[in-house]
């Protein structure tokens, strides 16, 4: 049968190799994803191991809590420390010469204090020296290549507190990386540091170093027991791998969706795969059956089947293999145009990632053959000699019930999922009701192509016709040919539906917290202290509102509290109070939270909550007003001067500034006037603050669309892939046609009028569906304050249709030619 096998393949190449073109792009894609991964997990650990390897131990203060200074004079005291160095850090930003400040795309830009020990130091200098004054900075070794600058260059630099110029004392790379892309840095001395970043008398974490010999251990054990309640000693190896996984986690979305979208275009390329092996197995009937007249077995039919399945499968995942190094180079670069920039290093390609690549490509082409396979080889012999063997219609009913029940208890799933707000739940539902839908789709498909058929008819005459016969004819093959067009455009119209809904959610976020004319916000995420009051100053000005933002632990866990003013607060911020009182509350220094969190966090309006601050105060604070959700709010408010005393020294976030009647595009020049000398500063219209709302969702969007084309790319070959085989399959029946009289140009209008109603069937379900799973997905996001409203985007919906036709004629373009270009005489004669 190996032989018998290998001739097979070699007598239908193209056949084939349409086939082989779904397994490459899934595998491509998949393997692109994974090397990936592996070159940013591999960078990350890199370099924070080569940035941590000589440090012993290291004091950190978890949570919100930050370490007293005092300790690190304590910590130098134990025996066996040789040294320990103090870490601060902060928001930091360089500004170029042309006055624009200097951006990677990786936020936010650190500030940090120089480390004068090189055994415990990040970082080592290649010009100049340490920071010694106020008046001293480290740049890094990158942007001053890239920006021209050179020590003892002033130089601009954007902090928490406003700008200020600095000189260069020094430039410095990374140890044991030297240039590390994407990667910047501003390293000033540390009670510089302290003062920039709002730490006085404060440190984030503290390096130790100890002496050759000691029992390192016992080191550990002594610095432990002069530490204050809550903060911690780990080693070095523990840092480094804290690091990396915290920053393998910021990219590990990123990677889980890449990885999702490689499986969807291997599950669409499955449809096709199952497609191809059905039709290949039913032209084969007479062959397989004369096999079995010769002596061989149903099994032995059967495993050479399979047996060229998993030849096909394997050559094209290798191919795929090598292609998804370059697709990770695509995959990059389309990142980094979309404005998500990755950590760049040598690409990994690790043994998993192969494994992996080829075990998904053989396996989905393995599970796609086996029924067409079993089904073939289950024919009695005599009847398959004896005439071409139709669809069985059986197959497609034994489909209706476990379909129907799948697709049921999907639906059941969703409802679970969206009573209980369960983003997992109600993605388990919608799986159910895609693949029950896919499974019932061969029951609906004959009548589904009737009505679609019927005006190609009447406006295409008898091409038209022909073509809504042979689509209605197979509707198993027509129901897979447009299943996987339907998992591709369901999905496109759900995330069409969820982005229009976030979108929206956006817009009404601001409509619903925001009543000021302009917000004035700042990239570092602070203000000046002397912004607001230059602000509220100016001419027109009827009010302005101070708002903050700070990391506060309630119950344990580290959540955001936003702080507010409390005078004019009604004239710059919208409170929708449904418990308790706004300004009295915040006034007295109460809390308030929003409707979602008091209902998960069990409170109401005089519950007492525990709450913890940075400088390790923990107090208790009474709930004073609940108010409706809103994502610009958050679900923690208190009033300013309360957060004023509790974070002494954070400046504030925004500025909300309300205009006198008529005058708000007077105010907003004088504004953005008054604010022009600091690049820091962004001055926006609510209309703007909205527009920027909305465009991280649009790029997001972005990246989801181009990733899913692939699947709807594949989706067309698949179609494409069909029409061509059914060719194959009717050389003799096109013959004869074209012997009764039918044209070259009628013969390619018949086989592109089927490509239009297979892309239309799969189409028009794929939009209906997607567009409800979208629309129950938006729901459960709402619950989540994700989103408030569900918007069904009808102009998007119908463009993806009218492209589905143009793709549908362009993927029969090929097959029509091919079909009408047969030789007459030579089509008759075909068996």
């Amino acid at each position: 049968m190996w032989r018998v096998t290998v001739k097979g393949l070699l007598a239908r190449k193209l056949r084939l190799a349409l086939t082989a073109v779904s397994i490459v792009l899934g595998v491509t894609f998949i393997t692109g994803t994974l090397v990936i991964t592996d070159t940013l997990n591999s960078t990350l650990s890199s370099l924070f191991g080569s940035v941590y390897q000589r440090v012993d131990f290291q004091v950190q203060a978890p949570g919100v809590l930050k370490i007293p200074e005092s300790v690190l004079g304590r910590v130098r005291a134990v025996p066996g420390v040789a040294y320990a160095a103090g870490g601060v850090s902060g928001y930091a930003r360089f500004v170029a010469h042309d006055g624009n400040p200097i951006s990677t795309g990786i936020e936010p830009a650190e500030g940090l204090a120089w480390v004068p020990a090189p055994a415990l130091s990040a970082h080592q200098l290649v010009a100049g020296g340490a920071p010694t004054n106020p008046h001293d900075v480290v740049m890094d070794q990158a942007t001053a290549k890239r920006y021209h600058f050179a020590v003892g260059d002033p130089v601009r630099v954007l902090l928490p507190g406003g700008e200020e110029t600095f000189r260069i004392s020094g430039i410095a790379g990374f140890v044991g990386a030297g240039d590390v892309p994407g990667a910047t840095f501003a390293s000033f001395s540390l009670p510089t540091a302290q003062k920039l970043f709002g730490a006085v008398g404060q440190l984030y974490t503290i390096d130790v170093l100890t002496r050759p010999g000691v029992n390192k251990q016992l080191v550990r054990q002594d610095i432990a027991r002069l530490l204050p309640t809550g903060i911690q000693v780990v080693s070095g190896r523990t840092v480094a791998e804290q690091q990396a996984s915290s920053a393998a986690q910021s990219v590990a979305p990123l990677t889980t969706v890449l990885l999702v979208f490689g499986l969807i275009a291997l599950v669409v390329g499955a449809f096709t795969i199952f497609n191809t092996f059905s039709i290949i197995v039913g032209q084969r009937t007479r062959e397989l059956a004369l096999l079995r007249v010769v002596g061989a077995g149903r099994g032995q039919l059967l495993g050479s089947v399979l047996l060229e399945a998993l030849l096909v499968a394997t050559v094209a995942s290798l191919v795929g293999l090598g292609l998804g190094v370059l697709a990770a180079l695509g995959l990059e670069a389309l990142l980094n145009a979309l404005g998500v920039p990755l950590p760049s290093g040598p690409l990994v390609f690790e043994p998993a990632t192969a494994a992996a690549g080829l075990g998904v490509g053989v396996i989905a082409t393995l599970v796609a053959a086996v029924g067409p396979a079993w089904r073939a080889v289950r024919i009695p012999a005599v009847a398959a000699l004896s005439a071409q063997t139709e669809e069985p219609e059986s197959g497609s009913k034994r489909r209706i019930l476990p379909g129907g029940v799948l697709a049921v208890l999907g639906l059941g799933t969703l409802g679970l999922g969206l009573g209980h707000a369960s983003l997992a739940t109600v993605g388990v539902g919608a799986l159910g009701i895609s693949v029950g839908g896919a499974m019932l789709a061969p029951g609906v498909a004959r009548p589904f192509s009737s009505a679609i058929g019927t005006p190609l008819s009447r406006l295409l005459g008898i091409s038209g016709h022909l073509g809504q016969v042979n689509a209605m004819r197979s509707p198993r093959r027509t129901a897979h040919s447009a299943s996987a067009l339907f998992v591709g455009l369901a999905l496109v119209s759900a995330v069409s539906v969820i982005g229009a809904s976030l979108a929206q959610a956006a817009t009404s976020s601001v409509d619903n917290a925001i009543r000021a004319d302009l917000i004035v916000s700042s990239s570092s995420g602070t203000l000046g202290p002397g912004v607001a009051r230059e602000v509220s100053a100016l001419p027109h000005v009827s009010s302005s509102c101070l708002a903050y933002g700070a990391d506060f632990e309630v119950r344990g866990s580290t959540v955001a509290l936003k702080g507010i003013c409390t005078s004019d607060l009604a004239a710059n911020v919208i409170l929708r109070i449904v418990a308790g009182a706004a300004v009295p509350a915040l006034s007295r220094g109460e809390l308030l939270v929003d409707a979602t969190t008091a209902r998960t966090q069990h409170l109401r309006v005089g519950s007492l909550v525990s709450v913890s601050f940075p400088e390790a105060e923990h107090a208790t604070i009474r709930v004073g007003g609940i108010f409706q959700p809103n994502a610009l709010i958050g679900g923690y408010l208190v009033g300013d001067r309360f957060f004023q005393t509790h974070f002494p020294g954070q400046l504030p976030g925004a500025v909300l500034v309300s205009a006198d009647r008529g005058y708000a595009g007077i105010v907003d020049e004088e504004v953005n006037r008054a604010v022009a000398s600091n690049p820091n500063l962004t001055v926006q219209t609510r209309g703007q603050f909205e527009a920027a709302q909305t465009a991280a969702v649009d790029q997001a969007l972005g990246l989801v669309y181009v990733l899913l084309a692939l699947a709807v790319i594949i989706a067309f070959i698949g179609v494409a892939n069909t029409l061509l085989l059914s060719v194959f399959e009717r050389v003799r029946e096109l013959g004869l046609l074209r012997a009764v009289g039918m044209q070259r140009r009628q013969v390619r209008v018949m086989v592109r009028a089927e490509a239009v109603i297979v892309a239309l069937f799969g189409a028009i379900a794929g939009v209906v569906v997607g567009t409800g799973l979208g629309a129950a997905f938006t729901v459960a996001l709402s619950r989540q304050q994700a989103a408030t409203a569900v918007v069904v985007p009808y102009e998007s919906l119908v463009v993806f249709l009218v492209i589905a036709i143009l793709l549908g004629l362009a993927a029969a373009s090929w097959p029509a030619r091919r079909a009408a270009r047969l030789d007459v005489l030579g089509a008759i004669g075909v068996e």
